[in-house]
């Protein structure tokens, strides 16, 4: 028994160093989005704004997206109402917002769909399955997650500006 786990101890460092270090790394291939999760902007959910700021259709949000399985990670720059898909994966932004420089509390948030192409169990055809839906913030990244075993999503930034905040840079 103990020959055995001599054997076992020995083995593994042999093993780890036969491993190649020179691998070349993987790279997420982006694909079409399948017809069934295209939207038209005309689909997308009408979203009231003041008329303060940016035109939601000129914001640009940058999401972070993880996968966790190979440990590829990418920015992905969208704007509202765009869905992008990265292998397994497609993101799709609704809204890009964040609170006006003259308020206290300054967050940023993104409401952002996430489907990914499962199998699910017991059946041989693979479907996209909706696995959130929700505001991600930017400030509170645990406030609302994206719980899923493979990929990561998070809020980074929204490109917006409001009126005045052009002035407030040059004078400072």
């Amino acid at each position: 028994m103990r020959l055995r786990r001599t054997a076992g101890l020995i083995a593994v460092p042999l093993v780890l160093a036969a491993c190649n270090n020179d691998a070349p790394e993987p790279e997420a291939q982006q694909t079409e989005i399948p017809e069934e999760l295209q939207t038209d902007e005309a689909d997308a959910p009408a979203i009231a704004v003041d008329g303060i700021g940016t035109p939601m259709g000129e914001r640009v949000a940058t999401l972070g997206l993880i996968n966790k399985r190979n440990n590829l990670s990418r920015d992905i720059e969208i704007r509202p109402g765009e869905s992008q898909r990265f292998d397994d994966v497609i993101v799709r932004l609704y809204a890009c917002e964040r609170t006006a420089p003259w308020e206290e509390i300054q967050q940023t948030g993104g409401f952002v769909q996430v489907f990914v192409n499962e199998r699910p169990e017991g059946q041989d055809d693979r479907l996209w399955n909706r696995v959130f839906s929700g505001w991600l913030f930017k400030e509170s990244p645990s406030l609302n997650v994206v719980e899923h075993p493979i990929y990561d999503v998070w809020l980074k930034d929204c490109a917006m500006s409001f009126p005045g905040e052009e002035e407030a840079v040059a004078d400072s």
